[in-house]
């Protein structure tokens, strides 16, 4: 197996192909793993974005089946990563009413014990504009330990203190991809660096490696990167492949990590909580590094 990118520093690591083929040729455990599943809703509906009508296909990969079929494919994924996954370590998953109700009936059925539905409210929503429902402003991000008996990870102190000092919900208010982010191109469902971003610093430490099995633009390992953690991608279409080399090439420019950095709301108040030096990896020995990657 070859690394169809990987940095220098071993940091962001990116393999080309299907997660199901892949996970099962390594035995490397990972802190977090994060997951954006397809959603299965490219049923040739329209949305608005930037103002226009368009499509909400995303490609074959989006397209429903059967709840049968649907429910296979999310007991098959989640299986394989929960043996990804360090005793301590634990998943989120993004999703919306089309697909999030089968991850978490998988998640229990495979022995994972959800500890959060985290509901992410969208500052910036796309309009409704059939003008017969509510304007959808929400998506669902499940997270999960692999056991019920081993104990989490979880950053308390830094999620209270992002919040004003008081305890954070699981009710996010974050704007949805800012302009900024498609700098290499965008993908059809790339998610927000703030985000992933809360999502990395609440559950995991520096240097921790976090797993993403549908990586797309691979939003995760560049949030990975501007906050100290370590990164390993599979995506199966090699179009977001090459926009995830270039996304994380992007950032290897000294000025524009810098610039990320204060854009996003919890990194800059951080620096009032931690030293800057959090969001640098240390340099660690080959045994710490998967042996496919060295």
């Amino acid at each position: 197996m070859k690394a169809y990118f990987k940095s220098t520093d071993h940091n962001f690591n990116l393999l080309h192909g299907d997660c199901f083929e892949l996970l099962p040729q390594f035995n490397f455990k990972f802190d977090m793993i994060f997951a954006d599943p397809p959603y299965f809703l490219s049923n040739d509906g329209i949305s608005v974005q930037s103002g226009k009508v368009v499509s909400v296909n995303k490609g074959d990969w989006d397209k429903g089946g059967t709840p049968e079929k649907i429910n296979d494919f999310n007991l098959k994924w989640l299986s394989l990563c929960r043996e990804k996954l360090k005793d301590n370590g634990t998943i989120w998953i993004s999703g919306t009413y089309h697909n999030i109700f089968s991850v978490a009936n998988a998640l229990t059925e495979l022995g994972y014990k959800i500890l959060n539905v985290v509901t992410w409210v969208k500052t910036n929503p796309p309009p409704n504009i059939s003008c017969r429902y509510f304007t959808y402003s929400t998506e669902f991000v499940i997270w999960a330990r692999k056991t019920q008996k081993h104990p989490h990870y979880f950053n308390y102190e830094l999620m209270k203190y992002l919040n004003g000092d008081k305890q954070m919900t699981d009710v996010w208010r974050l704007p949805a991809i800012a302009p900024w982010e498609k700098s290499c191109g965008k993908h059809p469902t790339q998610k927000p660096l703030a985000l992933l971003t809360r999502i990395i610093l609440a559950s995991t430490e520096k240097n921790a490696w976090i797993l993403d099995p549908f990586a797309g633009s691979s939003t995760t390992g560049i949030a990975a990167n501007l906050t100290g953690r370590r990164f390993l991608g599979i995506e199966q279409e090699i179009d977001f492949a090459e926009m995830s080399r270039k996304r994380r090439l992007e950032i290897e420019n000294p000025k524009i990590l810098s610039a990320y950095q204060n854009k996003i709301k919890d990194i800059a108040v951080m620096y009032d909580f931690y030293e800057p030096q959090l969001f640098v990896c240390e340099e660690q020995p080959d045994y710490n590094i998967p042996h496919f990657l060295q």
